[in-house]
């Protein structure tokens, strides 16, 4: 089982100073990854049709390739996870690009978790149609790996056409692709294209969940026992909380869990960070994190 914690740059006002700070500090406590959400612009909801999600133009976020290629560089082990990438609303290509060198420059510790998304005001910024989304990210996976892997790449699919290019450098490795999502079309794509789920155990009941993605596993053909399961756990408040739910995941087989700590009325990193530190002591004192390695 691997722990890791999500960065939580919706409560940090975009603090530049915070990243480092955080990012170092969840490697020092012995975690295994650092995760970070994805919006490129947020709006007010008072529009039609109605926006359901989360956040509007107050809350900041940070693209997460160049969040993660600055932490590249300051850190040595952790791995960076995006949860999720919204897809469909970027160029397939250009994402190819960034995902490589990003692979690349931190020695493969990226995992690149995508999904659709809710809000069509981002979709419209950024030229692409919210309503084919869904169709598009299963196109767009599979041209993705074509382009790391492929020699040179002619592809004309439904959204995108490639004559006859390569992407140059490629990564060294095929960069891990996992899907996350709630509804069952969500999770029939995952089986069918993916490595692995992401789950936001809030959003819905991860535990509920997956085996019914299991079933959709084994229905293409695949060992679900080789599919990775990652829980953000936004329901877990407390420590004793997320020890619970991280031993209850690792008991149904679950290979991944961020801890969340957004929601809790922390005001500074600071507070971000004592919590992170109190969960690690607690998730270490349970077995269920290893002790930090020595400098």
């Amino acid at each position: 089982m691997k722990i890791g914690v999500i960065y939580p740059q919706t409560e940090l006002g975009g603090d530049p100073l915070a990243v480092g700070r955080i990012g170092v500090a969840v490697e020092q406590l012995g975690f295994d990854h650092l995760l970070a959400y994805d919006h490129v612009v947020g709006g007010p909801h008072d529009r039609e049709p109605k926006l359901w999600g989360p956040y509007t133009e107050h809350h900041p976020f940070h693209d997460p390739f160049v969040l993660f290629a600055y932490l590249a560089a300051i850190t040595r082990r952790i791995e960076f996870v995006t949860g999720i990438l919204i897809l469909p609303q970027r160029q397939t290509a250009l994402v190819a690009r960034q995902a490589a060198d990003l692979d690349l420059l931190s020695g493969a510790r990226f995992r690149m978790g995508v999904g659709i998304g809710w809000n069509y005001i981002e979709y419209d910024a950024l030229g692409q149609d919210f309503a084919t989304r869904g169709a598009r990210v299963g196109e767009q996976v599979g041209l993705l790996r074509a382009l790391w892997s492929d020699p040179l790449v002619d592809f004309e699919g439904r959204f995108d056409r490639i004559d006859r290019a390569a992407l140059n450098p490629k990564p060294r490795r095929p960069i891990p692709i996992w899907l996350g999502g709630f509804a069952d079309v969500a999770l029939k794509r995952a089986a069918a294209i993916a490595d692995g789920f992401i789950f936001a155990d809030g959003a819905a009941d991860a535990f509920e969940v997956t085996p019914r993605l299991r079933d959709f596993v084994r229905a293409e053909g695949r060992d679900p026992d080789t599919f990775g399961l990652h829980i953000n756990m936004l329901r877990a408040k407390t420590s004793e909380a997320v020890v619970e739910t991280v031993a209850r995941w690792r008991d149904i087989g679950g290979s991944h869990a961020s801890i969340n700590t957004m929601g809790q009325g922390f005001a500074t990193a600071d507070e971000h960070l004592d919590y992170i530190a109190g969960v690690g002591d607690a998730l270490r004192a349970a077995g269920l994190l290893e002790e930090p390695a020595r400098p």
